[in-house]
């Protein structure tokens, strides 16, 4: 049986380079092949200065075959024996990127590039990768060499996170790295001095106590079956009354991935919701958006 490759996107900017690197040493660390893609598009300059098409297509062709070889370069650099193919994609980039995941452990773009398909802070192509690709999707910033020994995984729902933690403790194992289970618990509906009477606000103060207690009772009672499953892999747990996009991003400056679910389904829309998309534009390093199971 073939193995599932790490999927690379490239655009020739220095970020989707080190996006690269990184990707490299995650199929090496996975034992896994890695594949490097790039879409060619035409930049806004060309569209203004309208050319013989064939020449423009082979011009765009020819550099996206130049970009490849310098990603391979790269990646050699790191991963000198790791096993590489290419791919050059046609069709709009984002959903050619995306497509290009099919079958993919994961799939790793940068966060922002120039030209090609990745253009903005959080790229159009980074985001609706992040959104409806099929496998989980690792969206990697500058910061991608210093390692930490540490994987944080946030959960939202304790009883809904199989698919993250599954993901979370694997490469926690594969680095050799602590595990630490984030849960931000109510944190807007529990905040105290809602009310001016004192009494209500003391009430307010003893409920939220008690419901960080039971969170983190919860959170507790769901990893003992991870624990159970990578004895190996130590484990902490944290349960904060603050935003959970701010908690994520902040571990994220000294951790070596930060991973994440993204729910689709009845009931959900393909997307990346308010606190995945803040925690993307602000954090530090690497950041592992893992869709549920269909």
């Amino acid at each position: 049986m073939a193995l599932m490759p790490v999927v690379v996107g490239v655009d020739g900017s220095e970020e989707s380079l080190r996006a690269v690197e990184w990707a490299a040493r995650e199929a090496q660390r996975h034992k896994a092949p890695l594949r490097i893609v790039a879409a060619p598009a035409p930049l806004p300059r060309m569209r203004a200065h309208p050319q013989d098409p064939e020449t423009a297509a082979a011009r765009l062709q020819a550099g996206s075959c130049h970009v490849l070889d310098e990603a391979v370069a790269r990646s050699r650099e790191v991963a000198p024996r790791q096993r590489i193919g290419v791919g050059l994609l046609a069709g709009p980039p984002a959903l050619a990127v995306t497509q290009s995941g099919s079958g993919a452990r994961m799939l790793v773009v940068g966060a922002r590039g120039s030209g090609g398909f990745a253009a903005m802070m959080l790229g159009s192509v980074s985001r609706y990768v992040a959104m409806h690709a099929r496998c989980p999707v690792a969206v990697v910033r500058e910061e991608t060499s210093a390692v930490h020994r540490e994987v944080v995984v946030g959960i939202r729902d304790p009883n809904d996170t199989a698919d993250a933690l599954a993901y979370a403790f694997e490469e926690a194992a594969l680095r050799g790295a602590t595990l630490v289970a984030v849960h931000s618990w109510n944190w807007s509906r529990c905040a105290p001095g809602h009310h001016a009477d004192g009494g209500d606000v003391t009430e307010r103060l003893g409920d939220a106590q008690r419901t960080a207690h039971e969170a983190d009772l919860n959170l507790s009672e769901v990893l003992t079956t991870w624990r159970d499953k990578y004895p190996g892999v130590s484990v902490w747990q944290d349960v904060v009354h603050d935003h959970p996009a701010h908690v994520l991003a902040s571990y994220s400056a000294r951790a070596d991935l930060v991973v994440i679910g993204r729910h689709d389904g009845v009931g959900y829309h393909p997307a990346i919701g308010g606190i995945q998309h803040a925690l993307l534009n602000h954090a530090s390093g690497p950041v592992a958006i893992v869709p549920a199971a269909g």
